[in-house]
Order: structure tokens, then sequence, then C-alpha cells
């Protein structure tokens, strides 16, 4: 096992195991010795750690994974299950959106239209794709992109992953929150298959702006919320510091958001995170995405309408003299 370039705090012992085997074996070599029994024995710890680690993470401890620099993207995902994505550019008004992309392509042999949002993997990148928060413009450009794909019947698969539309003077200048809502509404009334998958950070409206679908999958070490636990806990607390707090009261991860009905299923990570092995996340994103893709294409455009309009109705529980209700 390679020490990891990058780890977390709560991966810290991990860390020090690694590179513990690291040393040892570096020295069997330079010293002749079989030191096999010992390596094993470290190897079984580290083994047990992982699960011990990855089986009981805090909503706080997810989102620090869903922001992990070396998670794959979303273009990253696209090339693995997908084939031949076309990129198409601009809303047609003001400019292309680098931070949000979409375009034709196939999945299992059928034509598609992907819309995704995208971070930069290094420093000009990110700056480019403006680090993953999309600009009225974007939100613009996915509604003309999705227009297309309904006048052409082709399912649309978003991929959400951004901590949130970008809150600069000329996003707010160019309405930032009119183009979202816009795409609330008529991504409501699309005509055609729609699915997320929230593959990493899916903040607040930024993310919703290319939500609302028939179904929503989520990746295990997501999160989804209305706000970034940062933000509320400068709210709430008026102390960024509070942030794992936050993330707990907002019911930010992947089970508890199935468990509300805002999300339709969770799909399974390699331990660790996807980051660990790309593409078997990948696999099991391909095989949720065959699944309920399958299951849309075989209902009728008005039943498809009236299905995601119970979806919606009924996401969330509350509570009434006593009794929980959805």
């Amino acid at each position: 096992m390679e020490t990891p370039a990058y780890t977390m705090e709560f991966e810290k012992p991990l860390r020090d195991l690694a590179r513990q085997l690291d040393e040892l074996r570096q020295q069997s070599i330079e010293t002749n010795v079989d030191l096999i029994q010992e390596a094993r024995s470290i190897e079984k710890k580290i083994e047990n750690m992982q699960r011990d680690i990855y089986s009981s993470l805090t909503p706080w401890q997810k989102v620090l994974l869903a922001r992990h620099p070396k998670r794959p993207y979303a273009l990253d995902y696209v090339s693995m299950i997908c084939r031949g994505f076309q990129e198409l550019h601009g809303d047609r008004q003001f400019n292309d959106d680098r931070a949000l992309v979409g375009g034709t392509a196939f999945f299992d042999g059928h034509a598609v239209m992907i819309i995704a949002q995208q971070k930069g993997r290094d420093p000009k990148e990110r700056i480019v794709r403006n680090f993953g928060m999309p600009q009225p413009e974007g939100y613009r450009k996915a509604l003309r992109i999705m227009k297309m794909a309904e006048k052409f019947g082709l399912p649309i698969l978003s991929f959400i992953d951004t901590p949130g539309a970008f809150p600069g003077v000329g996003s707010e200048e160019r309405h930032v929150s009119e183009a979202i809502a816009v795409n609330l509404r008529e991504m409501a009334m699309i005509r055609t298959p729609t699915i997320s998958v929230v593959v990493g950070e899916g903040g607040s409206g930024g993310a919703l702006g290319i939500g609302v679908t028939d179904r929503v999958l989520m990746f295990e070490n997501s999160y989804y919320s209305v706000i970034t636990p940062e933000g509320c806990a400068a709210i709430l607390w008026k102390d960024g510091a509070a942030a794992p707090k936050a993330a707990a009261a907002l019911k930010v991860d992947a089970e508890d958001l199935e468990k509300l009905g805002a999300v339709d299923e969770v799909i399974q990570e390699p331990l660790g995170g996807a980051h660990n092995d790309p593409a078997q996340a990948a696999a099991a994103l391909k095989y949720a995405l065959h699944k309920h893709l399958n299951d849309l294409r075989a209902l009728k455009v008005e039943r498809l309408l009236e299905t995601r309009y119970e979806r919606l109705r009924h996401i969330g529980t509350y509570l009434e003299g006593g009794v929980v209700k959805s």
C-alpha cells in the first residue's frame, strides 16, 4: 500500500500505518531479511482500520470526501460510461459558461443528452471552470440543451457537482436566481426521461438548477444540501468552525436523504471513496443509470409527467400530532 498523497484528518492513522508498511518493505530489501509476516500483520491492521473508519463516517467527514481533490469529476464519469460525447457550447444570449457543460453522447448504445457541472483539476482549469460554480449563462445553456433533448426525444442525464451557483456581482446582474428558477419550472414539465446524479458536492440552488428530475441518484460519499455546512454554521452559530455540527443538523448525507425520499438510490463507492477505484465507481454508476433509464423509457410521456409530479409532491417527511407523515 502506497502512502496517500492527500490525507484527511480522520485518515491520518491509516497514513501512519501505510508509512510503517513502506518502511518495513524498504528495510527488507536493504537488509535482505524476510519480514513478510510483519508486513502481513500491518496489512491486516490497515484493512481492519479501513473498515472501521469508512463504515462510521460522520456527515462532515462525508462532505470532506465529496470534496477530495482526487475524486472523479463529472466528465471523468462521462468518459468512462459513455461513448462519443460531443460538447455543445453557449447559451445563445451571453457567453459559454465552462463550469457547466453539456452535449450529446451514447449510453448503452442509445443517444442521450449530458448536462454536467465540472470542477477543475489544476489551478488553471479551476479558474476556467470557475471552481465548478455556474453563472446564469450556464443554467441558460443547460436549459437550451434540455429543450433540444426534448425536441429529439433524448433522455437527459445530469451530473451534479458544485458548492453552489456563483454569487458574484456579474452573476447577480445577469439574474442567476431567475435563471435557476426557470430551470426548476421547465425541468418539472420537460417531456423526456430525466435522471440526475450527485457525484460530489450538491450545494444549494446551484445543484437544484439541473436536479429536478424523474430520478435522483447519489454517490455514498457525496452531499446534497440547501446550503454548505460552513454557510449554515456562519448564519446559525456565527462561526464557520461549527460546520461539522451544521452538517449533522442539515441531514446532508446520502443515507438520510434516501430516508427522506429526496434521493431514489444511493450508489455504493469503493472502500475509502470513489477516488480509490474510479473504474469500480463508474461501473456502479453505469449499472444504476441503466436500471433507472430502462424503467423510465417504458413509461408513456403523460405517465412520466404524472409520476414526476407525484415524486416531487412527496419528498420529505414532517411531524403532525406526533405522527410522522410524508
